[in-house]
């Protein structure tokens, strides 16, 4: 099957969008991939694509993975999923991207999940017994 795929314009082989993804270990599975380009979270040159389109060196990718966005170029093609250091030669994320991640990193850092602030988590079965008795007390 591979034999019968056209080149590409730079004599490199086409690789699926979803498989490249994968490869570039933006996500864990083929199938994570495949539901972030179908619900739009992957644009590729600012618009929405299908799962089989072909990625090009060049290309400029928009994902969005939870409130994280990255803005990359594409370098390499590869639809083998290698080490992550390989995998990070697969493609270069503009500087604009890199400096927005960055500040929001910051920013999570000077305002933590408030969450974490309580010290003995949830209430348990016999705390909230407790706390029944005293507001029925009052």
């Amino acid at each position: 099957m591979n034999a019968l795929r056209e080149l590409g314009q730079d004599g490199a082989t086409p690789v699926r969008i979803d498989k490249w993804l994968w490869a570039a270990r933006f996500f864990k599975s083929r199938a994570l991939a495949q539901d972030a380009v179908e619900s739009g979270r992957v644009l590729l040159e600012g618009e929405r694509v299908k799962v089989a389109r072909p990625v090009r060196v060049g290309d400029r990718l928009h994902i969005r993975i939870g409130d994280v966005e990255q803005q990359i170029v594409v370098r390499q093609l590869s639809e083998r999923r290698g080490p992550a250091p390989v995998a990070r030669e697969l493609y270069e994320e503009t500087a604009e991207s890199l400096a927005r991640r960055q500040a929001l990193a910051q920013q999570r850092k000077l305002a933590p999940e408030p969450a974490l602030w309580i010290e003995h988590g949830r209430p348990t079965k016999r705390d909230r017994r407790v706390i029944e008795r005293l507001k029925g007390q009052s």
